[in-house]
């Protein structure tokens, strides 16, 4: 099994064997229900669809309700699919942290980072601004400077790093370790930072 569907809660830290003390984050990893088996016969692929947090009908499109019903599942908020599994599962199976992850194996975790909104090119790209506040320069200290040549090519190429919005992207952070899993939470301890805001929906990737 490749991963399971989780919410990012937030932030702490734990003392490792050695006495080294480990920022983690804390994801609540499903429990998420297989809502479809995909396979080549069918669909053309290998392919399980998992649900994550469960919501009322009245909240349910009709389509979605009959697939829902079709795997005899209530509805589930956030649906994902991992392409590449081993052994049988069948629609309706509930998979939980304990039964895919174990301490100190590593995994990749995709999320949606948090928005910033339009950001000048200092904060976007790292620039350094032009110069410092000296030789009667007063507004140039977070500026992006020189674009390029006038006469030609007298227009802005594509891709030139300049102030837009930033943020708000999907973002994979590879090769994060699993420091703890705690089963009766269905919550692992991941070492180090995932992208997204507290509260967010993470994938979790083996």
């Amino acid at each position: 099994m490749p991963g399971l569907l989780g919410k990012k809660i937030g932030m702490t830290s734990v003392f490792s064997a050695d006495g080294k003390n480990i920022p983690c984050t804390v994801v609540e990893a499903g429990p998420c229900v297989i809502t479809q088996v995909k396979t080549v016969e069918t669909d053309g692929y290998n392919a399980l669809q998992l649900g994550f947090q469960e919501k009322k009908e009245k909240h349910t499109s009709k389509p979605e309700m009959g697939h829902f019903k079709k795997a005899g599942v209530a509805p589930q908020r956030h649906l994902v699919e991992f392409k590449s599994f081993e052994g049988e599962f069948k629609a309706g199976d509930v998979l939980t942290a304990e039964q895919i992850f174990v301490a100190d194996e590593y995994i990749d975790v995709v999320g949606t980072s948090k928005g910033k909104g339009f950001q000048g090119v200092v904060k976007r790209h790292g620039f350094s601004g032009v110069g410092e506040a000296t030789h009667g320069q007063h507004n140039r200290l977070r500026a992006p400077g020189s674009l390029g040549a006038s006469s030609w090519p007298s227009r802005v190429f594509k891709g030139m790093r300049m102030g837009g919005r930033m943020g708000g992207d999907r973002v994979t952070v590879q090769n994060l370790q699993v420091i703890k899993v705690i089963p009766e939470h269905n919550l692992i301890l991941i070492k180090g930072s995932v992208p997204g805001a507290k509260g967010s929906i993470v994938i979790i990737e083996k």
